[in-house]
């Protein structure tokens, strides 16, 4: 995205936020920054009350403080504005501010695109890309260097991949005989990547075996991701980094899995569930709503229980050891009494 040269008024960007100016509307700002980098046209944010005596002394333009919170900041020689939830606001102004204009077509040089292939009008295709036959590619996407999208697969609008993306390649399915050689199950499938879905650099997509691979709208994944054959992902899901999806398994709406989780094939994380970072969910599982870790996954609540006794077994240890010892020495005085 590019800087939008002429910056915005606060009165302005405050409405096109959601928020609401209280100091200076009339100022100007260009950029978004932190509060320590802050300078003369910069936007930063601040929702933690700790911090607001740094925030009295950045040199920002404009700050978004939670409601109510302007008058805490005497001192503060900028604009405010206020917001119900200032990180959120700050995002949206940072859209606003480096907005991208909408731009034809281009394909690098050194990409290649196979017949049968259709480009969407204000898409970027980087260097080194590669996009097989009768893929199809929507409307404003963003195709960063060496990504790769195997034949046949398809992406919405505003899709964006960062470098090294593979999308369609072959699921990791084998069937073995008799004689314990592998025989490569078919992956004849698809990838169906839906609108504004956000995918991090050398994050691994495989085609469904026999059917789909799906990708749903709003959806966020990081780096380094390994979604297998036939997964599910639904509609503004975040996954986090290292994070492994074997294949059939289902993950709904709105639901937010953390790093390096580990899935069995053909499990169900249903919406409004939250997954810790590191945790294991072993094949079939169904994880439901509420906030989920470890390995086996259990709930946070039994997580945290049974971490807490964890930690206490060396000591346990030792009381066993001492009580092993008392009730040797009991059991040899009774045998010594006549």
């Amino acid at each position: 995205m590019s800087q939008n040269a002429e910056g915005r008024a606060v009165a302005e960007l405050a409405e096109l936020i959601g928020g609401r100016a209280v100091v200076d509307a009339g100022a100007f700002v260009r950029r978004v920054s932190s509060i320590e980098a802050a300078g003369e046209g910069d936007l930063a944010f601040v929702e933690d009350e700790k911090l607001f005596e740094s925030a009295r002394s950045c040199g920002a333009s404009c700050l978004i403080v939670p409601e109510g919170a302007a008058v805490k900041l005497e001192g503060f020689g900028g604009a405010v504005i206020e917001s119900p939830r200032p990180k959120l606001a700050f995002a949206l102004a940072a859209e606003v501010l480096y907005a991208r204009g909408a731009r034809a077509a281009s394909v690098h040089p050194t990409a290649s695109v196979g017949e049968g292939a259709s480009i969407g009008e204000g898409t970027q295709v980087h260097a080194n890309c590669v996009i097989g036959r009768n893929v199809s590619v929507g409307r404003d996407c963003v195709l960063h260097p060496n990504v790769v999208l195997y034949d046949g697969v398809s992406l919405g609008d505003r899709v964006v991949l960062h470098a090294g993306v593979v999308v369609g390649a072959d699921g990791f399915g084998y069937v073995r005989d008799a004689d314990g050689l592998y025989h490569k199950f078919p992956q004849v499938g698809t990838v169906e990547i839906e609108d504004d879905v956000e995918v991090g650099a050398n994050t691994c997509i495989d085609r469904g075996a026999l059917g789909t691979t799906r990708v749903g709208k709003g959806s966020k994944i990081d780096n380094l991701v390994q979604v297998g054959h036939n997964v599910e992902i639904g509609e503004r899901v975040v996954i986090a980094a290292q994070t492994g999806i074997s294949g059939s398994t289902v993950i709904e709406s709105d639901a937010v899995i953390g790093g390096q989780v580990g899935f069995g094939d053909h499990a169900r994380v249903q919406s409004g569930a939250v997954i810790g970072s590191q945790a294991g969910v072993l094949p079939g599982k169904i994880v439901r709503p509420g906030v989920w870790w470890g390995t086996p996954i259990q709930p946070l609540e039994e997580y945290k229980r049974l971490n807490a006794l964890w930690g206490r077994l060396p000591r346990m240890r030792e009381e066993i050891q001492e009580l092993k010892r008392q009730l040797k020495e009991l059991t040899e005085r009774l045998d010594e009494k006549p």
